[in-house]
């Protein structure tokens, strides 16, 4: 075996790892948490999907493969619940430490590539990357209202939590924005968000 071929191997027997992270969105049907691993294959199948509705032209492909990567440093630094703010604070430092130890077990060339695609999503300057965000917000919003709002029930989120991070969803897609805030509403008078700060 070459030394790149063991490379990839290795990077892709380390991504496995990412089905080891829980989030803390359940499934739809409530059954058990989401893995990082089924979010990020979830995201990428909804943007192909969805892509009609991206407000810029998107390179799907592009959109897919950051939709796929964006969560592998979770492995390392584990996976931030959006309403919390005391892990927000450490996310950064945590998020940059992996993904320098993560995408370095890959060659050169493949290395740089994917931190490019990853650095692109956090930045979420682009179109693609604000599709992708959008992608990342609307998912867990839609596993969350298939559940009847048990996560939002459980962690006693604020309708404006809510929409502060539905504003990347916004940028990227006004229809898809359409709907979440729909389902948002819908939610707030069945009482499972709380309206308001």
């Amino acid at each position: 075996m070459n030394e790149r071929i063991r490379k990839q191997i290795d990077f892709i027997l380390e991504v496995d790892k990412e089905k080891n992270i829980l989030r803390q969105t359940h499934l739809t049907g409530n059954t058990r948490q989401e893995n990082d691993a089924e979010h990020a294959w979830h995201l990428a199948l909804m943007a192909y999907l969805l892509k009609e509705y991206a407000d810029e032209e998107v390179d799907i492909a592009r959109v897919m493969v950051m939709c796929l990567i964006h969560d592998v440093v979770e492995i390392d630094a584990g996976d931030t619940y959006a309403y919390d703010e005391e892990a927000m604070k450490t996310q950064r430092a945590r998020e940059d430490a992996a993904k320098e130890r993560i995408y370095s077990l890959l060659p050169e060339d493949q290395k740089l590539d994917l931190i490019a695609l990853y650095d692109e999503f956090e930045e979420n300057k682009t179109a693609d990357a604000k599709f992708a965000h959008a992608m990342d917000n609307f998912q867990p919003l839609l596993l969350n209202d298939s559940n009847n709002g048990g996560d939002w029930r459980y962690h006693k989120v604020h309708s404006a939590q809510i929409y502060k991070r539905q504003q990347k969803t916004a940028i990227a897609s006004k229809k898809i924005y359409e709907v979440t805030d729909e389902l948002i509403q819908k939610n707030i008078k069945m009482g499972n968000i709380i309206d308001g700060e």
